[in-house]
C-alpha cells in the first residue's frame, strides 16, 4: 500500500493505481470592455452586462452550473439579474435560465407589476420548440417573452441593447445581441472558436445563414481600432474573446472549405469522396473535433448536402 501512495505521489504510472478522478471544469469570469463581462466554463460562453441597475445575461450555460455562474457574477456585481436572452435553443446556453431567473427582477414589468425573478427573452422559434410536448424542458425554462423576425431594441443600464434576428444560421431561432456603448456583440454558436459551427439542418440551420451573419456582423457592427485589430469586440459560443480580424479569418476559413466542397460536387464526387479528400485539413488544427456530439466529418456532411440539394434545386429551375 505504501508502494502505491509513493507511486501516486511521484506522478508515475502503474497498472496498480486507480484511474485519476475526473477534474472540474474550469470556470472564470473576463472583463471584455465597457459594462461587459463573459464567463467562460459554465457550459456555452455567458455574456454579461453589469451597471446600476441590474445584470444582463446572454445565455445561461447549463443548469448543473447555475451555482457556479451566480457565485462568479456576484464577483462582479451586487445587483440582481432582471434579463436573460438566449442566442439559441441548445440546452448549454439555455439550461440555466429558470435557476438564474429566480431572485431576480421582471426587466418588462409595468410600475404596478413586480415579480421576483428575472426576464427571459428568445426568437419566438425557440419558445415553440422549448414548448412543444417532446422537448422534455421545464417550463421555468421557457423564454416569457418573444421577438419575431424584427429586431428588438432596449435600453439596459445606460446602454443601448440591440437583439437581431439570424435567421437560418446554426438554428432557425438564433439571436445575436451587440451592446452598442461598450462595443461588444454576442453571437452564440454563430461563432465558434472550438470547432467547426454546428449546423442544425434538421431545424432550419444552414452555413449560407452563419456565413450571411457572419458578414453582417463584420460589415455593419465590428469597426477595428487599428490595423483590424481591437476596436469591436465578439463574443463566440464556445471559445476566446476575439476581434473584427479573428472573426473575418473564421468567414474566409468556412468560404474557402464551402468552395472546396462546392466544386467537388460540381466534378460529380460523392460524399464519401469528398470526406477522403479533407476539406478542411488546413484547419484542422485548430477547428478539427474526431468525436463528441459533433465532429468534422459530420461538418462536411452537412455542407455537402446542403450545397447538393442547393445545386439540385437551381438545375431543377433550369430546365
Amino acid at each position: 500500500m505504501k508502494f502505491r501512495l509513493i507511486l501516486a505521489v511521484a506522478g508515475m504510472t502503474t497498472g496498480l493505481m486507480a484511474e485519476p478522478a475526473a477534474v472540474a471544469p474550469k470556470t472564470g469570469v473576463l472583463h471584455v470592455q465597457g459594462n461587459v463581462y463573459m464567463i467562460y466554463g459554465a457550459g456555452a460562453n455567458i455574456t454579461m452586462q453589469v451597471g446600476e441597475q441590474a445584470v444582463v445575461l446572454v445565455d445561461s450555460g447549463e443548469a448543473a452550473m447555475s451555482g457556479e455562474v451566480r457565485r462568479l457574477i456576484r464577483t462582479v456585481s451586487d445587483r440582481p439579474i432582471a434579463l436573460i436572452v438566449d442566442t439559441s435553443f441548445d440546452r448549454d446556453h439555455t439550461g440555466g435560465n429558470g435557476n438564474l431567473a429566480k431572485g431576480g427582477f421582471f426587466f418588462f414589468a409595468s410600475p404596478n407589476e413586480t415579480r421576483p425573478e428575472a426576464s427571459k427573452v428568445a426568437h419566438q422559434r425557440i419558445l415553440d420548440r422549448m414548448s412543444a410536448q417532446d422537448s422534455g424542458i421545464p417550463q421555468e425554462d421557457w423564454p416569457e417573452d418573444t421577438y419575431d423576425d424584427t429586431d428588438w431594441k432596449l435600453f439596459a443600464n445606460e446602454e443601448p441593447v440591440i437583439v437581431e434576428y439570424a435567421p437560418n444560421a446554426h438554428g432557425d431561432g438564433d439571436s445575436i445581441v451587440f451592446f452598442r456603448r461598450s462595443d461588444v456583440v454576442s453571437m452564440g454558436d454563430i461563432f465558434d472558436m472550438t470547432r467547426y459551427p454546428v449546423i442544425d439542418a434538421k431545424h432550419g440551420g444552414s452555413l449560407q445563414g452563419i456565413l450571411k451573419t457572419v458578414n453582417h456582423v463584420l460589415k455593419d457592427i465590428t469597426v477595428p481600432r487599428n490595423n483590424e485589430e481591437g476596436g469591436t469586440y465578439v463574443i463566440p459560443g464556445h471559445g476566446r474573446i476575439c476581434d473584427r480580424y479573428e472573426l473575418a479569418n473564421y468567414r474566409d476559413m468556412l468560404s474557402i472549405i464551402r468552395d472546396r466542397i462546392q466544386d467537388s460536387i460540381g466534378k460529380g464526387k460523392t460524399l464519401d469522396q469528398v470526406k477522403a479528400a479533407r476539406p478542411t485539413f488546413d484547419y484542422d488544427g485548430e477547428f478539427g473535433v474526431d468525436n463528441g456530439p459533433w465532429t468534422t466529418d459530420m461538418f462536411v456532411e452537412a455542407v455537402y448536402r446542403e450545397l447538393k440539394a442547393g445545386k439540385e434545386s437551381k438545375e431543377g429551375k433550369d430546365k
